[in-house]
């Protein structure tokens, strides 16, 4: 029968992560010491370091890239529009 899988909470991740990151024990011995293996610590490790630089954003730069969807979006719809606004000249031409 199959083991279920673990579902581990974000405060171990980090806590893991944090300990591999300072490099103090081999990640052989983190992975026998919180009982996952190697491989999830190395990416739980490359996560930590790739999210740290978020940590330190200003606020004005996160809302910048929090509107960058709804730009895409607003100009998606502005394309949608401009179709539509041709396809009733087309219409209104024909009953002229």
């Amino acid at each position: 029968m199959p083991r279920k899988r673990q579902q581990h909470a974000a405060g171990f991740k980090a806590k893991v992560a944090l300990a591999a990151v300072k490099e103090a024990k081999s990640i052989s011995e983190l992975a026998g010491q919180f009982g996952v293996h190697p491989s999830q610590i190395h990416t739980w490790k490359r996560q930590l370091l790739d999210g740290a630089e978020g940590l330190f954003e200003s606020g004005v730069e996160k809302r910048q890239q929090a509107n960058q969807p709804e730009v895409g979006e607003l100009y998606e719809q502005i394309g949608r529009l401009k179709v539509e606004l041709e396809w009733l000249k087309k219409k209104a031409a024909q009953f002229d």
